[in-house]
Parts: C-alpha cells; sequence; structure tokens
C-alpha cells in the first residue's frame, strides 16, 4: 500500500486543466524519488474523453478511490448527469474522517451531492455556483477554501492551489513550496508561493492546532 494514493475523478466530459493540471503538479512528488506515492485518474470507463475532445486511460476504476488517501472531484460539461446518476455516484464512498477530499468547480457540485459540504463554505466557478446553491451549499466568492479534511476552489487555475494545499497536507509545507516553485513561472516564482501558501495555511494551522490542543 503506498503512503499516499491520491484519486483524481475524471469522468466523461471532464476539463483537461482540473485534472491535468493537479495530475502533474502532484505526481512531481514521485519525481522527486518517493515511488511510494500514487496519483491515478479514476474514472467509471476505461477511457475518458474531454470537453474539448482530448482522450486519456484511466489507471484506476472509480469506486478504488473510496480506499485512497485522498480525492480530487475534478469539473466537466457533464457534472449533472453524474450527479443525476445515482448508479454512478453510489460507486463512491468518500469518508473525510480517513481521506482528504477535494474538488473544484463543478466537483464542488458533486460534492455536495455527495452530502460532505454540510455547513461548510465552498468555492467552485462561475457557471456551476448556481447549481452549488441550489444544492444547499453556502459558496463564497474566493479561490480556495478548506476546513478539515474537505478543501473546494473555483476556477481552472485554482488547481495549484487545490494540488498546493494536498501536497501539504500529505508531505508537508517544505514539499509543498518545492512544488509551487518548479511549477511557477519563471521570474514569478516567489509571487505564486507565497500566494498559494496564503491560501492554504490558514488550514494547516487549524489542523495543526486540532492534532495538537
Amino acid at each position: 500500500m503506498p503512503i499516499a494514493h491520491i484519486a483524481i475523478l475524471t469522468f466523461d466530459g471532464f476539463n483537461e486543466l482540473d485534472s491535468l493540471i493537479a495530475y502533474g503538479m502532484l505526481s512531481r512528488i514521485s519525481l522527486l524519488g518517493n515511488k511510494e506515492w500514487r496519483v491515478s485518474i479514476a474514472s467509471p470507463t476505461a477511457r475518458v474523453t474531454s470537453m474539448n475532445g482530448l482522450t486519456i486511460a484511466a489507471h484506476i476504476g472509480l469506486h478504488e478511490a473510496n480506499s485512497a488517501d485522498a480525492v480530487l472531484i475534478g469539473s466537466g460539461m457533464k457534472t449533472r448527469e453524474v450527479a443525476n446518476d445515482a448508479a454512478l455516484l453510489g460507486q463512491l464512498q468518500l469518508d473525510p474522517t480517513r481521506q482528504l477530499i477535494a474538488a473544484q468547480c463543478s466537483g464542488t457540485f458533486l460534492l455536495a451531492k455527495l452530502g460532505l459540504t454540510g455547513q461548510i463554505p465552498a468555492c467552485t466557478d462561475l457557471t456551476s455556483k448556481p447549481w452549488v446553491q441550489a444544492a444547499g451549499v453556502n459558496v463564497v466568492n474566493q479561490a480556495f477554501f478548506a476546513r478539515g479534511n474537505i478543501a473546494t476552489a473555483g476556477g481552472c487555475l485554482s488547481a495549484q492551489y487545490i494540488s498546493a494545499w494536498l501536497v501539504a497536507r500529505l508531505k508537508g509545507l517544505e514539499q509543498a513550496r518545492e512544488v509551487l516553485h518548479y511549477f511557477a513561472p519563471v521570474g514569478e516564482k516567489d509571487v505564486y508561493i507565497e500566494r498559494a501558501l496564503a491560501h492554504i495555511q490558514p488550514n494547516l494551522t487549524e489542523c495543526a492546532a486540532a492534532q495538537h490542543p
């Protein structure tokens, strides 16, 4: 069993930026030599096609995400179809008491349909905002928010914040800083790193306080 396994839920019609930016950034840890770190595209079918026609192969089935250490729910054009497919959603038994669970853009709608948002404020993109609000979620006008083991982000390029949060929670802040530094634009690295860490550090402080009252 890997020390950390992250499953990125990816459905037909997926948004390439949500799934693949996170996949690339999170995979940086294994490239640094941590062979017990694993990032998987988890889908209900062996192959899925993006909103712009890119077809990729899944690494694992959807139900296998239930045993992952962390799960990221990506977004896409068919999110509402997925949300209305009881058999599909029934494969997911996610548990924030033993998993980190993150969602981006319309993935936050699936998070709500799975009953995992509760009273936690959440982020999403502007298109998905009405659906998420209709599901009873308090949508906040910011790029990233986390409480406990649940995080949400709004906007395709907020994938960097989700990725940094997952790395920081699983491997520590310095590893998150290294990942951000590697991917940030040249000449802007310090600005990118500080902005990303400003988003995720309140949750890291909260979790550290909960562990050491």
